[in-house]
């Protein structure tokens, strides 16, 4: 598997009404290190695949795009119809944040 199937696996299993930053998607398919890549992954990815990029933020629980471009818009919205609380462009990392446990991990990522 391609550093960038694994970065779509891992951002596939991110549940409804929960977000990952870009690093931890990184660390979960892993890339250490290579948050930016993760962005780059989900860029290039084909729209056919339905990857739920809106689930992945940064670090400090904002949204990366411009707040007026229509990427922002976008993801705000799909964000808001999982049931995420966008306030302002950030999200709360305490109450967001998916928290996969050890059974999750090991069961779930073939790699």
């Amino acid at each position: 598997m391609s550093p960038s199937e694994r970065i779509c696996y891992v951002v596939c299993l991110i549940p409804k009404g929960k977000v990952l930053p870009y690093g931890k998607v990184a660390d979960l398919a892993g890339l250490p290190g290579r948050a930016r890549y993760v962005s780059r992954a989900l860029r290039l990815s084909p729209p056919s695949q339905q990857i739920p990029w809106h689930r992945v933020i940064n670090s400090q629980g904002k949204i990366s795009f411009d707040t007026n471009s229509n990427q922002y818009r976008e993801q705000v919205e799909l964000l808001r119809l999982d049931g995420v609380i966008v306030n302002t462009g950030k999200i709360s990392i305490s109450k967001f944040q998916w928290q996969p446990d050890i059974a999750t991990l090991v069961m779930s990522l073939p790699f």
